[in-house]
């Protein structure tokens, strides 16, 4: 028999605040719930029956496709409002986490539609793994045989429940099913929030809406740099730097945070660390090193692809394929030739990867502002072109020239292994991108990385592309982020959560 909390019956909202207070107040009842059972399971005691508790969900019904007029002036957004007639659905967790997220997508499709909101608790369970607090490890007391038997007393992960058929197109919602409000479900973001501690070594809870990747610990060393002279300056515009182990600087000036002391530099950093540097809006910068691969780029963006970021650009480096680049140049990517594989199955290679106007215009203007260089000038040391991406590391050594020749078909003009995984996934799950990449070397022409010349080149190139990374961001943030969320991402029948 299950054991259940005290049933919530749905409720219907007019108002998006009150509609995000219930849906804190189902949540909280439930994890409650779980939590006190799993304490009570570790201190060795009998549970009444099989412990249950579900995710809150929040549900429309629209009769038309008709949607309200927008106020006059007001940005014609690409979300907020469902496809048709029907009955739209998706379940929801961490409030504290989504709060602002929530509330903003309440908002618009009352606005949009002049309908009710139903808030009430679904019956998707939530795994009991995801009830565990920031800095909870009670599991860890277990004995083995206890452990097992987890299965009987608790629900575990179901795979079966977080796959990805909405953001890759597939899902089908079965007769009588309403269709979907997200791209992911509550318990897909769950899996992803812990996902993104064990890679990453930080909170979901640090990370920004504003996301650079790179594929070197050089740039992380530089942004760490930028990152601690931020917070020694009072009147800079972050408010604390947040590094792996949840270890956090804050501004000079600023009093410390509850929690802050639980952070610990970990013993050895995690496969891709995170840092963050913080604005009180969550519009500041996150910075994660990915490492090298295609593998780890789909990874990593599978995961903070749950977070909603307004963009994510990638900073790496590349091997210029024309002889007129030359080391330290810049390559604005227009277009990815994906040899990556690593999404095939979910995004066929016959979809157009394509190239976003507002990231490429920041881009080139945050060239423009840092190298203070333009026209003919700017030319010259940066180029707008195809980027190939690969997942054979020694792809110049294959015989008879075979990716050479695809290349020079393509016309591209460099090559790595993950910017086009990151484009990519960022067009599967609607997250703005670009990529900015730094010609390293020119396999094609003779001339490979030496360890001296590497060396200079690091030390001349890294400081330089790193700000003009950050000053994107910070045009892009200027500019409105409401800007950024093109119907270029958007399917026939999208999802209204943005």
């Amino acid at each position: 028999m299950p054991y259940l909390p005290a049933f919530i019956a749905p409720t219907r909202y007019t108002d998006a605040a009150a509609a995000l207070a219930q849906v804190q107040l189902i949540y909280e009842q439930q994890i409650s719930h779980l939590r006190s059972a799993m304490q009570r399971y570790v201190a060795g005691e009998t549970l009444p029956g099989h412990v249950r508790a579900c995710y809150p969900f929040v549900r429309v019904h629209t009769d038309t496709v008709a949607r309200s007029l927008a106020t006059p002036g007001s940005p014609q957004l690409s979300y907020g409002f469902v496809a048709g007639p029907g009955r739209y659905e998706t379940t929801l967790t961490r409030p504290d986490l989504y709060g602002e997220y929530y509330l903003e997508q309440f908002r618009l499709l009352l606005q949009n539609h002049s309908v009710e909101l139903e808030v009430g608790t679904s019956t998707q369970p939530i795994p009991v793994h995801f009830s565990f607090a920031e800095h909870d490890h009670i599991e860890g007391n277990l004995s083995a045989a206890r452990r097992t038997l987890m299965r009987d007393a608790f629900d575990l992960p179901d795979l079966g429940a977080m796959d990805d058929g909405i953001a890759n197109g597939t899902f089908e919602a079965r007769p009588g099913e309403p269709q979907p409000l997200s791209l992911f479900t509550a318990a897909r973001v769950d899996y992803s929030l812990q996902r993104l501690r064990h890679y990453t070594g930080t909170s979901p809870d640090w990370f920004q809406n504003f996301v650079l990747f790179t594929n070197y610990q050089f740039y992380i060393d530089e942004f760490v740099r930028l990152g601690h002279e931020a917070m020694a300056d009072p009147n800079s515009e972050y408010s604390c730097f947040v590094e792996p182990g949840n270890v956090v600087t804050r501004r000079a000036g600023l009093p410390a945070a509850a929690g802050d002391a639980l952070g610990v530099p970990p013993p050895r950093l995690p496969q891709m660390p995170a840092y963050h540097l913080m604005r009180a809006d969550r519009t500041g910068i996150t910075m994660v090193n990915i490492g090298v691969g295609p593998a780890n780029a789909k990874n990593i963006t599978d995961h903070i692809a749950v977070l909603r970021p307004h963009a994510w650009i990638m900073l790496g480096h590349c091997a210029g394929l024309r002889n007129s680049q030359q080391l330290g140049d810049y390559v604005l990517a227009h277009g990815y030739v994906r040899e990556d594989h690593v999404l095939d199955e979910e995004l066929p290679l016959w979809v157009p990867i394509p190239a976003l106007a507002e990231i490429q215009v920041a881009l080139e203007r945050a060239v423009k502002d840092v190298t203070k260089m333009e026209g003919a000038a700017l030319k010259s040391i940066m180029r707008t072109g195809t980027v190939a991406s690969t997942d054979n590391r020694n792809w110049e050594l294959l015989p008879n020239n075979q990716p050479q020749r695809r290349f020079s078909q393509s016309r591209a003009v460099a090559l790595d292994m993950e910017s086009a995984t990151i484009a990519a996934n960022g067009f599967r799950f609607r997250v703005p991108y670009g990529t900015l990449l730094c010609v390293s070397d020119k396999p094609l022409h003779g001339e490979i990385k030496l360890p001296g010349m590497a060396n200079h080149f690091y030390r001349e190139r890294v400081d330089q592309h790193l700000r003009i990374g950050m000053r994107a961001i910070e045009l892009l943030r200027a500019e409105g982020i409401k800007q950024l969320h093109s119907r270029k991402l958007r399917s026939f029948a999208e999802v209204a959560f943005q």
